[in-house]
């Protein structure tokens, strides 16, 4: 009560110091770094990690772009590539003319090279840059060729795509916000009893996503997919705690006719709901942070630390603002749209029997339909973006015009023996799929003496400790075919050199399916023991977490299980994440009406009574929090152009709803089945000295 006193006395303070803070806040977000490469979040120890590391350290390379250029005379091509070299960071160009001089024809070269790099109409040039795959100076000097070039070149790779990914993205985020709260404000507006309170909780909401925002700068940076949603989901998953402390204070009010007083009572109710419903919810996001997928920690740590600063600003700035305009706030009263909800609730306990029914009958189709779409996503990043961006149509043409759907690279011992290199290339041309493999071994032959290969063309593709390969393949990144290719590719080069690796987009895709395989068993599990440990602390029950946990999680079999029925494909990372996200956003639905099943059972009515009672009370909570959190997410998802978020956003708004039906159709029942059971295994369920269940 003392902390509820100081903040009601120190209102105008709480304002003034939240205020200055907020433009520290906007510095930070605004100079907080935005990765859009997600490979960049795979562990540290794996081959492809440290062979991209090797890559820079000893060939000075990072970044690497295919150019397709149609229908150019070889003069006008040299011309451009001499301007290409010119760009900061651009390390190496490599064409067919700097492997042999122009003078010299191109039916000289070896076959495989001249087909590599040319077709009837279209020639080919392989940019190297100096500087990582997603770093700004690449991305500043795939800007600039872009400015070089013109509509008869398209330039391809993982550069030019998260080139794209953080233009679109940029474009995009603002959007996503302002459709948040304005969809949020609409619910919100329709559904509680007072016009202008939306805009309030909007104000200490809209301070605590800032301050959350300003304080990423201190992580060094953080993903384009945490930038985007960070700001959405904080205001959708702490929107509750602003809506309990409406509803306490304006209970408060009609016990005492004091405002200040009872602000000062809603708030100490509040910090002691709220803390406990707000944990589960940090204790879900915090499970993303044990991904070895680091993505997940990212994820994890902004929104875990959103929702602690929506609780602290919940309890300091949204009382104080409220306070400042209580007179108008007063005068804006209006009735809630949400009918009396106690004839649904007797209605629904009436036939409970039914939902435990339909639940079983349910449940079966749900695990099998969760199941199938863990195994149904897609890890090629390009197909979540729209068909027409740059990048994509430069894949499509490197692909339809070289018949090129990816490339590998192959970092090999420079001491090995030539015979052994050309064995190993041998090898690897027979692999299905493969398109042909470029190394200076492929170079050099009878037409091509060794003495005639440029040494720019030596650096490129040899330094002291390394020989690089450049391995073109038919198959796509994330593709079954493409899986089987590294895996023979692999075996081959550990034949010939057992430090040898193969790196590059697909071979880091590959990886990447194998880690978060196994985070999304360990994310899940780690979540729903957390949880559930939290309930059993804060319920005092150890049949209570196992109830509420499974309501949810059947919502969660529900919500990943119809993508697989409607025939839709989701991103990798999206069951991961909301399998955790919508476990501890909604089981406060459920933690919310069991607090009020365990409080009217333990002031000694029976079973049924408590459970309408229950029911009745908490409907209108959970429907108000639910279209909140549904309505914050919907616009994103129809409005996004990049699937991987717009994805994301699809579940969490069809989550919030199958969560909210779940929890008042389902736990009531539950409640009823085993209420017997509940009460032997929670302390203080009964009044005292009362033995006899009702």
């Amino acid at each position: 009560m003392k902390f509820a006193k100081a903040v009601v006395k120190s209102r105008v303070i709480i304002l003034i110091v939240a205020l200055i803070l907020v433009v520290p806040s906007v510095l930070g977000m605004i100079f907080t770094r935005v990765n859009y490469d997600l490979l960049n979040y795979l562990p540290e120890n794996l081959d492809t990690v440290k062979g991209q590391r090797y890559l820079m350290e000893d060939f000075g390379k990072g970044a690497f772009s295919f150019l397709i250029i149609e229908d150019m005379e070889s003069k006008d091509v040299v011309k451009l590539e001499d301007k290409i070299k010119k760009v900061d960071h651009v390390d190496t160009v490599l064409w067919y003319a700097d492997i042999a001089d122009l003078s010299v024809p191109m039916e000289m070269l070896p076959d495989e090279v001249y087909k590599a790099f040319n077709t009837d109409n279209a020639t080919l040039m392989a940019i190297f840059f100096d500087s990582g795959t997603s770093s700004d100076e690449t991305i500043d000097a795939i800007t600039e060729i872009r400015g070089i070039i013109n509509e008869q070149c398209f330039l391809s790779g993982m550069s030019a795509m998260v080139t794209d990914m953080r233009d679109l993205a940029e474009n995009e985020e603002m959007i996503y916000v302002a459709i948040a709260v304005v969809l949020a404000v609409v619910a919100m507006m329709l559904f509680l009893d007072n016009w202008i309170i939306p805009f309030v909780f909007l104000l200490s909401i809209g301070m605590s996503i800032l301050f959350n925002m300003g304080t990423n700068y201190f992580m060094g940076e953080i993903s384009y997919i945490t930038k985007a949603l960070a700001a959405v989901l904080q205001l959708a998953v702490t929107m509750d705690y602003s809506i309990f402390l409406w509803h306490s204070y304006e209970e408060q009010k009609q016990k005492n006719p004091d405002h200040k007083e009872a602000m000062a009572l809603a708030i100490k109710e509040t910090v002691r709901s709220v803390l406990g419903s707000s944990v589960t919810t940090i204790a879900g996001f915090i499970a993303l942070c044990f991904m070895s997928f680091s993505l997940g920690r990212d994820l994890g740590i902004v929104m875990a630390k959103g929702v602690v600063l929506g609780v602290i600003g919940c309890v300091t700035v949204l009382p104080s603002i409220i306070l400042m305009l209580d007179k108008p706030l007063e005068k804006t009263m209006h009735r809630s749209l949400i009918p009396s909800t106690k004839k649904i609730a007797k209605g629904i306990v009436k036939v409970f029997p039914v939902f435990l029914i339909l639940f079983l009958v349910i449940i079966g189709p749900a695990l099998y339909g969760y199941a199938q779409t863990n195994n149904e996503v897609y890890y090629n990043f390009s197909q979540s973006l729209p068909k027409d961006m740059d990048n994509i149509i430069a894949n499509t043409k490197l692909e339809e015009d070289f018949g090129v759907g990816t490339t590998h690279m192959a970092l090999i011992n420079s001491k090995l023996e030539s015979k052994y290199v050309h064995k190993m290339l041998s090898e690897m041309k027979k692999v299905k799929g493969v398109k042909y493999v470029l190394g200076l071994e492929s170079l050099v032959g009878s037409r091509i003496p060794e003495d005639m290969i440029p040494d720019s063309v030596n650096e490129v593709l040899k330094s002291d400790k390394w020989e690089l390969l450049l391995i073109n393949s038919e198959y796509r990144p994330a593709t079954d075919n493409v899986s089987a290719q590294i895996k023979s590719l692999n075996k081959i080069i550990k034949t010939y050199d057992k430090n040898g690796m193969l790196i590059g987009e697909s071979s880091c895709v590959n990886d990447m399916i194998d880690v978060t395989g196994l985070d999304f068993k360990v994310v899940n599990l780690i979540s729903i023991i957390g949880i559930f440990i939290i309930i059993a602390i804060v319920e005092k029950s150890i049949s209570l977490p196992v109830i509420l946990v499974a309501v949810i999680e059947f919502a969660i079999f529900m919500n990943l299980g119809l993508p697989h029925y409607l025939g839709d494909s989701l991103p990798f990372i999206a069951p991961i994440c909301i399998s955790t996200i919508q476990l501890g956003a909604t089981v406060d639905y459920a933690i919310l009406m069991t607090t009020r099943y365990k409080k009217e059972r333990s002031l000694g009515n029976d079973k049924k009574s408590a459970v309408i009672t229950a029911l009745s009370t908490s409907i209108p909570s959970i429907v108000v929090s639910a279209l909140g959190l549904f309505a914050a997410t919907f616009g994103v998802a129809i409005y996004s152009d990049v699937d991987m978020i717009g994805s994301l956003c699809a579940l969490m708004a069809r989550g919030a709803i199958i969560s909210m039906f779940c929890v008042i159709l389902v736990l009531p029942a539950m409640f009823m089945l085993f209420d017997k059971i509940i009460a032997k295994t929670t302390i203080g369920f009964l009044p005292k000295g009362e033995g006899k269940l009702k």
